[in-house]
């Protein structure tokens, strides 16, 4: 079984690339689920076909849903829900806010990675492609299952040992409540979905970039997050890019030299994950027979749903107060190490070597002290949190 997750900045052809992931992965045999979990589905235009919240079939190996995430909610989370509401309500919370506030932050998103993986358990498909939502969306997404358990312990405010003198007390008060099940079945799913999102063998992320400075440096900064939470990364997709036999006038030449950079910017930026290279093309892609001649272009021979990359892009390991980053730089000569720190962004020269990094909020807050560069290897580690001024 394979779990691939599209993700990067909206607009950049998350939805189209997943798409054709499915249709080739369809094409080689696989029978292949690809869903959306972005609330403004755009799939089924992709598709050129209706999807629902169940999966529709689009043809002998492959199907298409959107999911439907209220639903999900409800399914997930309804009878928990309608206990918090009423406990809020008895404390005095309006019938409104109260609704609200008994939906944990980042529920939605749990109960989408927890469809997911239940269609991957129950074995009905050989691959699942998620068309995710824009990155910071997918991040938290991803992030969800870390802090799941911290939020579900503290608005119910009971321990464990707690919960077994409880339950007979909360059940005569609210006889039809079976909230605490509802919430140790819910953390049981949720630690078995942590479990699945980083096995290298069932899961992979991909990001998807175009040419832009904005796009490189958000797919950077999830680049970063996904190694911050051991998600597996095992390739990009360089997206519309202008085939040099398009390019007439001076505009479209200035375009085209700009694309020329970046391109090589992300092959530096993102080795040694294999990148994949997407023309722009002429007209919409939409329906079966466009996304098949997208999947063969952009993978040729190779099957979609193998794993491309194993291994770490980047490492950050917590050492006592101190954070030290790794980064494998193989083909980089030995020499003298100069980093530049300003706000989220990291810069590196090792001799004709230089590298624009973009930091998680949790290194971002910390000043770089100490970087060295031995066997192939750049450590960076930053020290405690600078206080902040008055």
């Amino acid at each position: 079984m394979r779990l691939i997750l599209y993700l990067g900045k909206g607009g950049v052809g998350k939805t189209t690339t997943a798409a054709a992931t499915a249709v080739r992965a369809a094409e080689l045999g696989h029978r292949t689920l690809v869903v959306s979990t972005d609330v403004a589905h755009s799939l089924a235009d992709a598709l050129d076909h209706p999807l629902g919240a169940l999966p529709t079939q689009l043809s002998d190996r492959l199907w298409g849903q959107e999911i439907n995430v209220l639903d999900e909610v409800r399914q997930h989370w309804g009878e928990l829900r309608s206990y918090l509401a009423g406990l809020l309500k008895r404390r005095g919370v309006d019938d409104v806010a109260s609704e609200e506030l008994a939906i944990i932050p980042g529920m939605e998103e749990v109960v989408s990675l927890l469809h997911i993986r239940r269609q991957a358990r129950d074995g009905n498909f050989d691959a699942v492609i998620v068309d995710a939502a824009p990155t910071g969306e997918t991040i938290r997404l991803l992030t969800m299952p870390e802090t799941f358990q911290w939020y579900a312990a503290r608005i119910m405010d009971w321990d464990p040992g707690t919960k077994s003198i409880a339950k007979p007390l909360v059940r005569a008060l609210v006889p039809a409540t079976n909230a605490f099940e509802t919430l140790d079945r819910l953390t049981k799913g949720v630690e078995a979905l942590r479990t699945t999102l980083i096995d290298p063998d069932v899961s992979s992320y991909r990001l998807v970039v175009n040419a832009e400075r904005m796009v490189i440096k958000e797919a950077q900064r999830a680049a970063t997050y996904l190694a911050l939470f051991g998600y597996p990364v095992d390739g990009v997709v360089l997206n519309r890019l202008l085939p040099h036999h398009a390019v007439e006038g001076d505009f479209m030449h200035r375009l085209y030299e700009m694309q020329l950079a970046y391109r090589a910017q992300i092959h530096d930026i993102f080795a040694p994950l294999p990148i994949w290279e997407a023309p722009h093309y002429p007209r919409d892609i939409k329906g079966l027979d466009d996304l098949v001649q997208v999947g063969r272009a952009l993978f040729g021979d190779h099957d979609p749903t193998q794993v491309f990359f194993r291994g770490s892009t980047q490492e950050i390991i917590k050492e006592g107060e101190e954070y030290l980053m790794r980064l494998p730089l193989p083909h980089v000569e030995i020499g003298k190490v100069a980093i530049t720190k300003r706000g989220d962004e990291l810069f590196i020269a090792i001799g004709n070597f230089k590298r624009d990094m973009i930091l998680p909020l949790t290194l971002a807050e910390r000043p770089a002290t100490r970087a060295v560069f031995r066997d192939g290897v750049l450590e960076v580690r930053f020290g405690t949190p600078e206080p902040v001024e008055p």
